[in-house]
């Protein structure tokens, strides 16, 4: 799930008839009746209780740096708006990144200013913080990467370092991240999770994940799959932080009344459905699973109700493709 401004996200997926899905260890068998999701939510751990954790609250300074921090917030909240050129989707970054990037637990931006420059599995070398920024472009917006050093990238990071500053340098910030769930007691489920998605999320993001607009053609509630949601390569992707941020946060403003099995189920449901092709692709799913996504986490590649995921995606860049091609 994600938010767009004050609105959600919970990663969905199109209404599938057809059962189970078997991910790994995680999931369970066909089971042709599912069973009721409503059971009652699980207290949450002693990790979830982050959202006191101290960012900078001073307002942003009226002065020059000020207007390029102001800038990066605006960019943050609204990239479709004031970074067009490199986002190819609907979403915005608060859309997970709860609270202007201020939320604990939901991968707040001060947290991984702090943790910055780190090395990551995903590219293989130490990233610097714009780096990271890039992926985010990339992967969660469909989009391409502003160059480093560019005006967009200076800002994020620059709102990035007023929220983050008096936090000293530490990868493990507490609130870094999402908060950390454990397994849930049965194998995640498909079924299961498409009844949690219909009862507890539908109503915002529609019964088809394709989220909703105002009637000026805003987006209210994102896409959590479809061509108009992030692509196969973003972080949210992977059902482990799909699972994570769910139990956390949604349905918005209503953090942990899912219980860990259901955040589970409705996780590994969102993430078997289609969206656009990782910008890694190979030309071949099996190369580019076995590449990028041999993970357990991941349902790239695997089929699902008779389809292959990712062998029909379309291509990475969404409307930025429809821009070229004019």
């Amino acid at each position: 799930m994600m938010v767009y401004r004050s609105a959600i996200l919970i990663v969905g997926v199109l209404v599938i008839t057809g059962g189970t899905i078997t991910l790994s260890s995680w999931q369970s068998p066909t089971s042709p009746q599912p069973e009721t999701t409503q059971t009652p939510a699980q207290p949450a751990t002693a990790s979830v209780e982050r959202a006191s954790v101290p960012f900078n609250q001073a307002p942003i300074p009226d002065n020059e740096f000020g207007k390029i921090a102001e800038q990066g917030k605006m960019i943050f909240n609204n990239p479709s708006l004031y970074a067009s050129q490199y986002v190819g989707n609907s979403l915005t970054c608060s859309n997970c990144h709860l609270d202007s990037g201020t939320k604990a637990g939901s991968a707040p931006l001060w947290a991984a200013y702090v943790s910055y420059p780190a090395y990551r599995s995903k590219n293989n070398h130490v990233n610097s913080f714009q780096e990271r920024l890039q992926g985010c472009f990339r992967f969660s917006m469909n989009g391409k990467a502003p160059a480093l050093g560019s005006p967009e990238l200076v800002a994020l990071e620059s709102y990035a370092w007023w929220l983050a500053k008096g936090t000293a340098i530490n990868p493990d910030e507490i609130g870094r991240g999402f908060t950390k769930l454990s397994k849930p007691a049965k194998p995640a489920d498909y079924a299961r999770g498409q009844i949690v998605y219909q009862e507890r999320c539908a109503m915002c993001h529609a019964a088809d994940g394709s989220g909703q607009t105002d009637n000026n053609g805003h987006v209210t509630f994102p896409a959590l799959w479809g061509d108009k949601s992030f692509n196969w390569g973003a972080g949210m992707g992977s059902i482990t932080n799909a699972a994570a941020f769910i139990r956390a946060n949604m349905p918005y403003s209503q953090g942990n009344t899912l219980s860990i099995q259901q955040s589970w189920d409705v996780a590994l449901y969102m993430d078997s459905h289609d969206r656009p092709q990782d910008p890694r692709f190979t030309g071949s799913v099996e190369e580019t699973r076995q590449k990028y996504h041999n993970s357990a986490s991941s349902m790239y590649g695997k089929v699902v109700n008779g389809s292959l995921l990712g062998s029909v995606s379309t291509p990475s860049g969404g409307r930025l493709n429809e821009k070229e091609a004019q």
